[in-house]
């Protein structure tokens, strides 16, 4: 569900003397804004000069026409941030700056580092004064502090430090990097755009400028950027390959590719999978909009139930700053969604949606939908139970809150208060992505972290019974 689980930011880089780089860094991060809606920020660079803008709110909220015809140069960074390590304010807003060498590096970051308490600390022992809380300045701080003369040399010799899931664009006067890490748990791809090269996390940034698709960046692999062209080499040595399954599922929009393959197509397969599970009598079959639409029309097809909207969802509802009353925030769902009374009365719906995270969504939404007088509502959920919280730059709840974690398919059935509940399995997911499960980091559905998680995060985010243990 898009109003309960979310992605961390989005990335993007880029180097071609021949068009506007902040304009294309604009467009670019409008393309990956559903990856982050809290601030954004781009940073530019003309070979000696460096300059940057960066604010709370949407792409669009943040840059106006003025501000990125003073943007000039040749070299760009760009980010869309949701906060999962730092708290919601502007200092944590991306790209972060460090001087470095008479010049800076910026840094912008898509992921989540298990190990930032601890390199925060050792730089605090050693004077460092920090302006954020972000993990993203940590990793930013380290590359320019590096002995190292190279940019180059110096993402070699950090990035063995750091722990966790990470996809990185750093940039310097001169130069332009992307990094993944060891496991490519986030995702990062690379495209041709005219006489130069940009980097993204999702190839939808690519598509929306009219670059070439090349590849993606491997796990450990940094991608270099300069006047030289475009060249490859490890960072870190790659382990077990674990890209987040989320990003099949819901995260990455359903025009983009990963693994080789359109996400729209594994999202399709998801829906028909469900079809063969989980059959059933109905009149109907909708998604809960926008990303349930792929799996709900694989459902249709598979099962020859006509697919319908059932549910309009308001698309120009982005973040505010305006606190709503009690009487409309008591309104839940329908600030987003709206339902299609004439086609819902009367009927029998199969209800297909991405995820259930906690459980109240769903259930305001059934019953939004028997309000609107529908007969029977079967909710289908094209990923497995969602029972343990991410530590890799992944806005899920503590464990306690996941409904999945504490409460059998049936009675969460009971709670949403649907006729009938089923989730994907895991099989028929993994089969819909064409890659083998251990491609995949699972994490969330099984509790198979292929990062060991410290014992006092695991602790925090995994309590279950005793409460004892705050959230930061």
């Amino acid at each position: 569900m898009s109003f309960e689980i979310n992605e961390s930011c989005g990335v993007f880089g880029i180097y071609t003397r021949e068009d506007d780089v902040a304009k294309l860094t604009y467009y670019a991060l409008y393309a990956l804004q559903h990856r982050g809606q809290e601030s954004a920020g781009i940073a530019v660079s003309d070979g000696r000069e460096t300059l940057m803008l960066k604010d709370m709110g949407m792409v669009s909220q943040v840059f106006s026409e003025r501000d990125l015809n003073n943007l000039r140069g040749h070299i760009a960074i760009g980010h869309v941030r949701y906060s999962t390590t730092g708290s919601t304010f502007w200092e944590n807003a991306q790209p972060v700056q460090v001087p470095r060498r008479g010049g800076s590096v910026f840094v912008a970051h898509n992921g989540n580092l298990i190990n930032t308490v601890e390199l925060r600390n050792a730089l605090k022992e050693e004077g460092v004064r920090f302006r954020s809380t972000s993990d993203t300045e940590v990793v930013a701080v380290m590359l320019a502090r590096s002995s190292q003369q190279s940019i180059v040399d110096a993402v070699k010799e950090v990035m063995p430090r750091l722990t966790g899931a990470y996809a990185f664009v750093v940039m310097t006067e001169d130069r332009l990097i992307g990094i993944r890490d060891p496991h490519g748990i986030r995702p990062l791809c690379v495209g041709r755009y005219m006489d130069g090269y940009a980097l993204s996390s999702e190839s939808a940034g690519l598509d929306i400028i009219g670059a070439e698709y090349i590849r993606e960046v491997e796990p450990g692999e940094m991608a270099i950027i300069d006047d030289d062209g475009l060249g490859f080499e490890t960072a870190v040595t790659a382990a077990k390959p674990s890209l987040c399954i989320f990003e099949y599922i819901y995260f990455a929009r359903p025009d983009s590719i990963m693994y080789g393959t359109y996400l729209y197509h594994a999202r399709k397969h998801m829906g028909m999978s469900l079809a063969d599970e989980a059959p059933v009598e109905a009149d109907v079959v909708m998604p809960i909009p926008d990303t349930g639409v792929p799996a709900a029309i694989g459902y249709s097809q598979a099962s020859g139930i006509a697919f319908g909207e059932g549910l309009i969802k308001n698309r120009y509802i982005g973040r505010t700053f305006i606190q709503p009353t009690q009487a409309i925030r008591q309104l839940g769902v329908r600030l987003k969604l709206n339902p299609l009374i004439h086609d819902i009365k009367g009927k029998r719906l199969v209800v297909v949606d991405d995820s259930i995270v906690r459980g109240n969504t769903t259930k305001e939404i059934v019953k939004m939908l028997r309000d609107a007088g529908a007969k029977e509502v079967h909710m289908r959920i094209s990923s497995p139970p969602d029972m343990y919280p991410c530590f890799y730059g992944i806005d899920t709840s503590i464990r306690k809150e996941l409904i999945a974690s504490s409460r059998k398919v049936e009675e969460i059935r009971r709670f949403i208060g649907a006729d009938s509940l089923h989730y994907l399995s895991m099989e028929n997911l993994v089969k819909a992505t064409r890659r083998p499960k251990e491609d995949f980091c699972t994490a969330c559905f099984d509790g198979e972290y292929p990062v060991p998680v410290p014992d006092e995060m695991m602790m925090t985010k995994c309590r279950l019974e005793k409460g004892k243990v705050g959230v930061q």
